[in-house]
């Protein structure tokens, strides 16, 4: 549309002077920012430096509003009424530039007409008004892109973001010609293809509850909410220095859809409703489109496959070799494909292989599936593999001896909830109003904040809040219960279906579909054949003659796959449910109407079954649901094997028992008590997973060891419910300054002055450990704390921001997030104390040359991108720890300063040439990180050159690499080495290094490792192992060797 030709112009002499006024002016130094500026920080009605309030704002409107009417002559002038009107909708509008989340360089670039799109709609205007309205928004867009481009410091900051577009598209350049070989023409093509139909098949996503009035599918891109992973009980490398385990990063949550930055190979946990599935999707159409944005080049070139371990295996069959990967997934011109094609793609290690859904075949087939995994690996290395599964589906370190890293979705933070309600009211386009009611009822509801943990829920609990006005039911029977009744009642109705041949109710469809779903669960599996499904229906009718009077089973059928919203057909003659707790939700109550406690009894050992029975509970009536957690407990008591995972489901259930007989509540928390306290990190999740009713069980820190304290304090802070703060309070003075970690990083869950004000606020300040800050208010209660030296900023904050919660705080230590907002690290410099610096998120379009000249002694860089030019740390005069992480630097070490006098360097495994390792003979600690390829003799000799060497750590492939050189490192005397890929070279470690003191054994074997041959050693004097790496032979070491096993985790 022309802003000039219809409804009401406005001339820029007219417009100007009011549009500045909707903004801040630039200040002194305003020409120093060379990076775009949040709108959100620019205009002048929000924020601590606002100078419009909302009665200015809409005065403002209101002038923009009568000067076009005057500008448009007394032929065109509205009404008294309609002016009031254009002036109410363009405050709104106006008002939600504050909201918008990009920068001025942005803005511009999506031009006026895509900016008025963004800017809230009014929502129903008179025809006079409507008629002017558009116009009228467009051409105040027009002049505020106008004024954008105006500022002072706009083309200097448009030609850095040119400068830097232009260096990272070079770089993407250069990467994909790297990465992608020379291809046939044949190839070419149909790899174009078949890239366009993996953005097809899976740019939409189901969004539940949305679709009362229209279709479930949704953009990708308009629905998908990046949540955050957590690497699982990854502990500080045994032996690790104590130098570089405080310059380490802490593994903080981190953006889930960058899982595998950095990382080659991932095992995902998430519990169902978690987004495990639609992580897969996008990052597979994030690679088919090529469109991998900072931090994302890992992914450019790759070829998205895309492998559901439960349509492999549908009907019985083998899992598939690469080149029936296309025909197993159903792609419809999988015979189009050249012969070799995906083999040609593996080999070139362009892959990037996305297996979902270890837990959905069953318990037998999950250990041949690893075999089958395992062949791929070895054949074809150098690819990116990411497989998801339920937690308790697969043991601790399931996949750890073939280098896979296992992190798990973590819950959803109040920030998530609340960026997730936003979306998805603005999606089901509500009034905003609803939204923000919903987000303070889980804010302040303890039993709707328990249950808003992930989108799954989060959906359903905004669904029946727009559908029930506000009303929710409590506990998570009751909001199944109304989620379903809506989905099955409500839903033709409110989409005015009527009138058809079938007209089945709520609750014969219900009977109908558990019927459905228990059969699936007690023949262990997720789909069936459509004939089967067709008659177990025909069987029912005779009992149901309502339903039978409707029409033939075939009718029946087609009206619950059509209507009830909760069926689908994912192949040609083949069933299942759109969702598996709706399956596992429908089958537990099937099972109590029938009865079925044995059945439930003698698989309750089973993951597939654990959500069965505590759904089964819930069902249940009293006495039943006593009988039945009695029986639980009691199997546990006889059988050693399930004692523990039996124990601690009967524990798990309580949250469901709203009626039970206190002699059994009291037997099954006697059983879990003695469970506790947890020692290690997943100990601790699985407790946190049972939910408050543990809190109670929960000991104080008196007479536990330093890691059962942690493990405590873990648990505590995992449930995430302010009831746990009382519970945490006695740790605040522990003399472990790992466990008060936890309590100084764990507080996004709590409410936040709350935490600040008990926890933080009494929190020791003795020992090193970094207090934490993710959201703008903790920022903010920074400066309200007791002064400490430590600081972990992991939200997405401006320079200024971080300046003012920091100011005056002898700070010795910080780790920033560099998210688009923190470009400037020159404030940096106002700390003169700073002697250690950690950056997360590094990517090739930050400028870090600002640094040169600080005071800081260890730097410590982690991805995903490359970092660039490194020249400038040769100007941190201080200089001695250089921890380097993921995609930072490539290649050979010239990039590194040359005349810093290192005594400490980690380095990520995209470095393959080492050769020039000798410009550093004060080298006294070496790390390499996990890598899959070798270095080759050159760089293990420059290794062994070093003079002052004493500590080193190798991946898997380094230690079978150098202990096949024969080279000797006669200083090294602590040696943390990954013998997952050699354990037989174990005997040549006293060859290679003589005098070994100290011997760190990391990696995952099934065969037990014997230690004998280092006995060999003089001076060996302490072994440790991972708890995946079972030992043999101890007892012939002699006794002034000490052997640590890590204990392994007892449920």
């Amino acid at each position: 549309m022309d802003p000039t030709g219809g409804g009401l112009r406005l001339a820029s002499s007219v417009i100007a002077p009011l549009i500045k006024k909707l903004f801040h002016q630039d200040g002194p130094g305003a020409g120093l920012v060379d990076r775009p500026v949040r709108i959100s920080a620019l205009v002048s009605f929000r924020g601590e430096t606002r100078t419009l309030g909302e009665r200015e704002l809409r005065r403002l409107s209101g002038e923009l509003v009568d000067r076009a009417t005057k500008a448009a002559g007394p032929h065109e002038a509205p009404t008294a009424e309609v002016r009031e009107e254009l002036t109410d909708a363009l405050t709104r509008s106006l008002g939600d530039l504050g909201r918008l989340d990009m920068d001025d360089v942005q803005a511009v670039r999506l031009g006026p007409e895509r900016l008025a799109a963004r800017l809230a709609h009014p929502g129903d205007l008179s025809a006079a008004a409507g008629a002017r309205y558009d116009g009228l928004l467009l051409a105040t867009c027009v002049h505020i892109l106008n004024f954008f481009t105006q500022r002072s410091t706009f083309v200097a900051r448009t030609l850095v973001e040119q400068s830097r577009d232009l260096d990272l598209l070079i770089r993407k350049v250069d990467l994909l010609a790297e990465r992608i070989p020379l291809q046939t023409a044949e190839d070419a093509r149909f790899e174009e293809r078949y890239l366009r139909y993996i953005t097809d098949k899976h740019s939409t996503l189901t969004i539940y509850g949305i679709d009362l009035h229209q279709a479930r599918d949704w953009p990708l891109d308009t629905a998908y909410l990046s949540l955050r992973t957590t690497e699982r009980d990854a502990p500080h490398p045994v032996g690790e220095s104590e130098a570089e385990e405080s310059a380490t990063p802490p593994s903080p949550p981190q953006p889930a859809d960058r899982a595998l930055a950095g990382r080659d190979r991932v095992l995902l946990r998430g519990e169902a409703g978690s987004g495990k599935t639609t992580l897969v999707q996008w990052l597979a159409t994030t690679t088919a489109r090529q469109e991998a944005a900072d931090g994302m080049t890992h992914l450019l070139g790759r070829i998205p496959f895309v492998l559901p371990l439960r349509t492999l295996t549908r009907g019985g069959r083998d899992l598939p070799s690469p080149d029936a990967f296309l025909s197993a997934v159903g792609c419809p011109f999988h015979t189009a494909q050249p012969a070799g094609w995906i083999d040609r793609v593996l080999a070139s290690r362009r892959g990037l292989l996305l297996i979902d859904g270890i837990d959905e075949i069953p318990e037998k087939d999950r250990e041949p599936a690893r075999r089958w995994l395992r062949e791929l690996l070895h054949a074809y290395p150098g690819n990116l593999w990411l497989v998801t599964s339920r937690p308790s589906a697969v043991r601790d370190n399931w996949l750890a001896g073939d280098g896979f890293t296992d992190l798990a979705l973590a819950r959803m933070s109040r920030q998530d909830i609340a960026a997730f309600t936003d979306r998805w009211h603005r999606a089901a386009r509500t009034e905003p109003a609803l939204g923000e009611r919903l987000q303070k009822a889980i804010r302040t509801q303890r039993d709707l904040g328990r249950l808003a943990t992930n989108p799954l829920m989060c959906g359903l609990i905004c669904a029946l809040h727009r559908e029930r006005r506000g009303y929710l039911p409590h506990g998570r029977k009751g909001l199944y219960d109304a989620a379903l009744l809506m989905l099955l009642e409500r839903r033709d109705r409110e989409r005015g279906i009527t009138g058809t041949r079938v007209e089945l109710d709520a609750e014969s469809m219900s009977l109908l579909l558990q019927k459905l779903a228990y059969w699936l669960i007690r023949n262990g599996q997720y789909e069936m054949e459509r004939d089967i499904a067709l008659d177990l229906v025909r069987r029912l009718l005779p009992a149901m003659p309502h339903v039978a009077g409707q029409g033939t089973a075939e009718e029946i059928f087609r009206h619950l796959l059509d209507r009830s919203g909760l069926l689908r057909e994912p192949a040609p003659g083949t069933v299942d449910f759109v969702h598996r707790t709706f399956q596992d939700y429908l089958g537990a109550r099937e099972a109590v109407e029938e009865r079925d406690f044995g059945v439930l009894l003698r698989n309750a050992h089973l993951d597939q079954w654990e959500d069965i029975i505590r759904m089964a509970v819930a069902h249940a009536r009293p006495d039943e649901r006593a009988a039945l957690l009695d029986s639980l407990v009691r199997r546990g008591d006889e059988e050693d094997r399930h004692r523990v995972r039996l124990h601690l489901l009967a524990m798990a259930c309580l949250e469901q028992a709203t009626q039970l007989d206190p002699a059994v509540r009291e037997l099954v928390e006697r059983r879990a008590s003695a469970l506790i306290p947890p020692r290690l990190e997943s100990e601790a999740n699985r407790l946190a997973d049972l939910g408050p009713v543990v809190l109670e069980l929960l000991p104080g820190p008196e007479g536990l060891s330093e890691q059962e304290a942690r493990a405590v304090v873990i648990t505590a802070t995992r449930i995430g419910t302010d009831a746990a703060i009382p519970r945490l309070v006695p740790y605040c003075r522990h003399p472990s300054a790992s466990v008060r970690s936890w309590l100084a990083s764990e507080w996004s869950s709590f409410d936040t002055e709350r935490y600040a004000r008990e926890v933080l606020s009494q929190l020791s300040r003795e020992g090193h450990y970094r207090i934490a800050a993710s959201t703008p208010r903790e920022l903010e209660l920074l400066r309200e704390l007791p002064d400490h030296r430590y600081y972990s900023l992991r939200g997405n904050f401006t320079a200024d921001e971080v300046s003012r919660a920091l100011a005056g705080k002898d700070v010795a230590e910080v780790h920033l997030f560099l998210g688009d907002r923190l470009y400037e690290l020159g404030f940096l410099h106002r700390f003169p104390g700073l002697q250690r610096l950690l950056l997360s998120n590094v990517t090739g379009q930050d400028d870090l040359s600002t640094l040169a000249g600080l005071p800081i002694s260890s730097l410590n860089l982690r991805g995903p991108g490359n970092a660039g030019d490194l020249g400038w740390m040769n100007e941190l005069p201080h200089l001695s720890e250089l921890y380097l992480w993921d995609d930072v630097i490539h290649g050979d070490l010239t990039a590194l300063p040359a005349r810093a006098a290192l005594v400490q360097l980690s380095l990520p495994g995209y470095v393959e040439d080492l050769t020039a390792i000798a410009g550093w003979p004060t080298l006294r600690g070496l790390r390499l990180q996990e890598r899959q390829t070798r270095m080759g003799s050159a760089s293990w000799n420059a290794v062994a050159a070093l003079p002052a060497l004493s500590t080193l750590t190798v991946p898997a492939v380094g230690f079978s690499e150098l202990t096949g050189t024969g080279l000797r490192f006669p200083a090294v005397t602590v040696l943390t080495a990954d013998i997952s890929d050699a354990p037989h070279r174990l005997p040549t470690v006293a060859d290679s290094f003589p005098s070994l003191a100290t011997l760190n054994l990391t990696g995952g074997r099934r065969a037990p490792v014997s230690l004998a041959p280092l006995a060999a050693l003089p001076g060996l004097r302490r072994i440790t192992c991972s708890d995946t790496i079972p030992v043999a032979d101890a007892d012939q070491l002699p006794p002034h060797i000490s052997v640590l096993l890590h204990p392994p985790a007892r449920y």
